[in-house]
């Protein structure tokens, strides 16, 4: 009895597994539950590729049985078990030019429509807005360059939520169809616009791309490179790095939103206003209570994911709680880490603002068992820019 309870208590375990696997739907403009054709098209190249992909696989396909089914027939049909003798001939003119021209007439035809639609996807020129993709270890920075929204520039991170949910095994109903997708900034771009992304790096290679814009360009630190897009569909797209990156590659999605042009124009009022609202004057000098409550936002949105919301770190991410450089009365040595990097630890200096960063390390140094008293102000911070 003790075996069937056993069984039982196996088969209810796999069909609430089975369950929770089914409860997982299709992304609209992301990936699809066991998907086996290419991401759904929202751009004319995207749709060109697909064809594409098919046309190649056809054509491969024909060649294929055509070649094939010659070649097992004359085995077949002249095989010795029949009475057949092998011929002896040489050279055949005739069979050396068609085996020439019908291969060359197939590549022709297959380079034709390839060469067209590659073309055509890099061809940047006569773009309505250009946008600076720069990849970040592990996040992706954002700056309009052109129109409207010139100016406007924010950092894309995966959502904390997200990775909590992948440390606990990303297990259960509770996760959602964009999991590991969604982030805290999506990329807005305006419907049936010509986009030109320019994509560059800070740290280590990375990799732009979104399966159904039909785009992905490598970000290369110290080299530009550039794609385009024009969607003709409004909604939510997806993508990732491309390009292994480092150990949260994993956690570094790509969220493009495209909306129609007055959806855009609002959404470019509001940053606009977000934008004028984080241009602090970094001569101001702030109170700690005000700090900290900046600071733990930035924390959260940058800092948690590696260094955990206790501080504590994991692995080779060294810990904030009771660290001796957080704790130490000389307060330039986290701005310079925090600056420049450390290790595994990336740069911050072009990612946050004098104001974020003074009041991150503030935070720090007044959280967990951390109790300096101390208060690092934005005016310290660009001071130690450049050394």
């Amino acid at each position: 009895m003790k075996s069937f309870s056993k069984i039982a208590a196996l088969l209810s375990l796999a069909g609430a597994l089975a369950g929770t696997a089914h409860a997982v739907q299709d992304l609209p403009g992301g990936p699809g539950v066991r998907q086996l054709n290419l991401t759904s098209a929202a751009t004319r190249i995207a749709a060109e590729q697909s064809w594409l992909h098919w046309f190649m696989l056809v054509t491969c396909l024909v060649i294929f049985i055509a070649v094939f089914s010659v070649m097992f027939y004359s085995i077949w049909k002249h095989r010795k078990s029949v009475g057949h003798k092998p011929a002896n001939f040489h050279e055949s003119v005739t069979v050396e030019v068609i085996w020439t021209i019908i291969p060359f007439l197939i590549v022709i035809g297959m380079a034709l429509p390839a060469t067209k639609v590659l073309v055509a996807s890099k061809d940047t020129s006569n773009a309505d807005l250009t946008i600076k993709a720069t990849g970040y270890q592990w996040k992706w920075g954002y700056d309009y360059l052109n129109g409207d929204p010139q100016g406007v520039s924010f950092v894309s991170t995966l959502l904390p939520a997200h990775r909590e949910i992948s440390n606990e095994g990303a297990r259960g109903p509770d996760v959602p169809n964009n999991y590991l997708l969604e982030v805290d900034n999506p990329l807005v771009v305006p419907v049936n616009k010509k986009i030109r992304i320019i994509t560059t790096a800070n740290d280590v290679i990375h990799s732009w791309g979104v399966p159904a814009f039909g785009v992905k360009q490598d970000a290369i630190p110290g080299f530009v490179r550039d794609t385009w897009f024009r969607s003709e569909k409004v909604g939510d797209f997806y993508g990732q790095c491309y390009e292994l990156c480092g150990k949260e590659h994993a956690y570094m999605p790509i969220h493009v939103k495209v909306v129609s042009q007055d959806d855009f124009t609002k959404w470019t009022a509001d940053q606009k206003k977000i934008m004028a609202a984080k241009a602090d004057d970094p001569s101001k000098v702030w109170t700690l209570p005000d700090l900290e409550a900046r600071g733990e936002k930035v924390y959260t949105a940058n800092c948690q994911a590696c260094h955990q919301p206790n501080g504590k770190g994991a692995g080779p991410i060294l810990p904030l709680d009771g660290s001796p450089i957080v704790n130490d009365p000389d307060k330039t040595k986290q701005i310079h880490v925090v600056l420049n990097g450390r290790n595994a630890m990336p740069s911050w200096k072009g990612t946050l603002s004098d104001t974020d960063i003074a009041a991150v390390i503030s935070f720090t140094k007044n959280h967990w068992s951390n109790h300096t008293g101390q208060i690092v102000q934005p005016a310290e911070v660009l001071a130690q820019r450049g050394k």
